[in-house]
């Protein structure tokens, strides 16, 4: 009773805005369903990597002749419009609100479209120089959003992050790959759980990811896939 009674004070007092257009959110969501409407979603994709494709294929190219180690991605939405600008002042701009929103905006997608449930989410790590720049890691922030969201699914840092990389935004895609290798370890992984879910704000070519997918299947995780906020 008193947690709902301070919830109905809260909304009366600090009703929800929404981070879009700065109108009237709705209770618990802070977007309205306008906005959340409007935001960009992939028309089709590859059942592995998650690219956007303009035609009815299973799988695009470049995984028919590779597949990743991960065994198939669940994004979100399309990395433009209000999807790019919410990421980037979450990412760039220390808006954590911003990034709460895009948790809960994943979940909710995630949910509508019946992505199974693992035994475990993981964040992509930051290395140790970057965390300190930066101050957070957005993938941890957006794996303990979503666990939140997910009746307390677990979450862990199981990854590190070995050497400081180049960002993989700046770099073409045919060098993104060898910019990444072997650039990550295992940290800790009780277990270990047979299906985990990577987390990630934006996946590019999924080179970052594969990585990591590799280094968890040598663990002996037996299924890994990717939960992303948007697919570039």
């Amino acid at each position: 009773m008193r947690n709902v009674i301070l919830e109905r004070l809260q909304q009366a007092f600090f009703p929800p805005v929404c981070l879009v257009c700065g109108q009237a959110g709705r209770p618990g969501v802070d977007c309205c369903g306008g906005c959340e409407a409007e935001l960009p979603v992939l028309a089709g994709q590859c059942g592995r990597c998650g690219l956007e494709l303009d035609r009815d294929v299973a799988v695009c190219g470049r995984c028919a002749m590779a597949m990743p180690a991960f065994s198939a991605t669940w994004p979100g939405f399309a990395y433009r419009g209000e999807i790019e600008r919410l990421i980037r002042r979450f990412k760039f701009h220390g808006d954590l609100a911003a990034g709460r929103l895009l948790a809960d905006l994943l979940a909710r997608r995630l949910a509508s479209v019946g992505a199974p449930r693992p035994d475990l989410l993981v964040p992509v790590p930051l290395h140790p120089r970057r965390l300190l720049q930066r101050g957070y890691n957005q993938s941890a922030l957006l794996c303990r959003d979503l666990a939140a969201r997910m009746d307390g699914l677990p979450w862990m840092d199981a990854l590190a992050r070995l050497r400081s990389t180049a960002s993989q935004a700046e770099l073409p895609a045919e060098r993104r790959g060898g910019n990444v290798r072997d650039a990550f370890r295992l940290a800790r992984l009780p277990g270990p759980p047979r299906f985990v879910s990577l987390v990630d704000d934006v996946m590019t070519t999924g080179s970052t990811l594969n990585e990591c997918a590799q280094v968890l299947r040598a663990a002996g995780v037996e299924r890994v896939e990717v939960w992303t906020v948007a697919r570039a």
